[in-house]
């Protein structure tokens, strides 16, 4: 799961990042408009909390531009204000939630999941793909009602790639979204091909069908056969 925190109160921000970097999230982080803009442009990400006071201007312009390009993407404002104005314009613009500072960085999580889970399954904690079922809140994944015992890095994997299922994924996307901010500390075009490669003899071990296509040069595709 990947995640945009756009914080310019920097001991916040650390707080937020290493909460959340300890639970297997990856995550990235903007301290002003125009650096969550690049980021936005460039990148994306399953759910973005987004401060309403930045020093170079609103958050909740910067809401308007999410609504317009991340249609799947959910949104939790943050706020010092607790005024019930700030609350209803950011809502009716699009978001998802809203927390008011402080707050109790367990509760964030716990709506950063319902949020996900809402926009993604409908509501559902489960996904399933013929033979493949996914407990989305156990990270939990069967086979034929055997269970596939997979690394952190192997379950998000094949979540993304069933979320984006029939869709080309290339293998930039794929390193950034397991890796994140990391993604250029490690070998990636090495490491995306090892855990491809792992994730696809694990399934293959429980007698799932060939669902991963490799496009060469390109990247990957998960499509039914």
């Amino acid at each position: 799961m990947k995640l945009l925190i756009i914080e310019d109160d920097r001991e916040l921000l650390k707080s937020i990042l290493f909460y959340f970097n300890d639970f297997g999230y990856n995550c990235e982080s903007a301290k002003s408009k125009a650096e969550a803009s690049e980021k936005l442009t460039s990148f994306h990400y399953d759910c973005i909390i987004l401060d309403l006071t930045l020093p170079d201007g609103s958050g909740l312009d910067l809401l308007s531009k999410i609504n317009k390009t991340e249609t799947e993407t959910g949104v939790i404002i943050l706020s010092a204000n607790s005024n019930l104005d700030d609350k209803v314009k950011g809502l009716d613009m699009g978001a998802d939630d809203y927390l008011t500072k402080p707050f109790h960085l367990s509760e964030l999580n716990s709506r950063i999941k319902s949020i996900i889970r809402r926009k993604r399954q409908k509501g559902s904690n489960t996904v399933q793909f013929n033979e493949i079922w996914i407990n989305t809140d156990a990270n939990e994944v069967k086979i034929n009602d055997q269970l596939l015992k997979l690394t952190k890095k192997e379950y998000d994997l094949l979540l993304y790639l069933i979320y984006n299922k029939d869709r080309v994924v290339t293998k930039s996307s794929l390193s950034e979204h397991l890796w994140g901010d990391f993604m250029d500390a490690s070998d990636s075009a090495d490491s995306v091909y090892s855990h491809v490669k792992n994730l696809k003899k694990k399934m293959n071990q429980l007698g799932c069908k060939e669902y991963i296509k490799s496009l060469y040069g390109v990247g990957y595709i998960f499509k039914d056969e």
